[in-house]
């Protein structure tokens, strides 16, 4: 069973920065072909890809309004996928997701983020608000 444990979240004000954490367990991190990602919700408003990044190599990938901002990082060693969101804005305040697509279509599933959200697997959520 895989699971997915999202950690980091809270409030800050504007310009302020949040590390988000996603622990992952019941797979062996290294050893699989994996898309993982963090996506959003706002109230209101649909969920959205924030930043996804593929175990294979390659570039992450970002939602323009992030780029520059967010860095998304993994420590295959602690199985834990990271959010580095600097310059926080009141509009990034959201319930964020951690999301993992495992084995077959994890890369073209990387390759279409941010439009993509068939994922396998997803956490139950950290709440990030931001203050003006």
């Amino acid at each position: 069973q895989v699971q997915l444990v999202e950690s980091g979240g809270g409030s800050v004000q504007a310009g302020g920065s949040l590390r988000l954490s996603c622990a992952a367990s019941g797979y062996t991190y290294r050893s699989s072909s994996r898309c993982m990602g963090w996506f959003r919700q706002a109230p209101g408003k649909e969920r959205e890809g924030v930043a996804a990044l593929y175990s294979g190599g390659g570039s992450p990938h970002y939602v323009d309004s992030v780029q520059g901002r967010f860095t998304i990082s993994q420590d295959d060693a602690k199985n834990t996928l990271y959010l580095q969101m600097n310059s926080l804005r009141p509009e990034d305040t959201a319930l964020y997701y951690c999301a993992a697509h495992l084995g077959l279509g994890a890369w073209g599933l990387c390759a279409r983020f941010p439009e993509s959200q068939e994922f396998t697997y997803w956490g139950q959520g950290t709440q990030v608000t931001v203050s003006s």
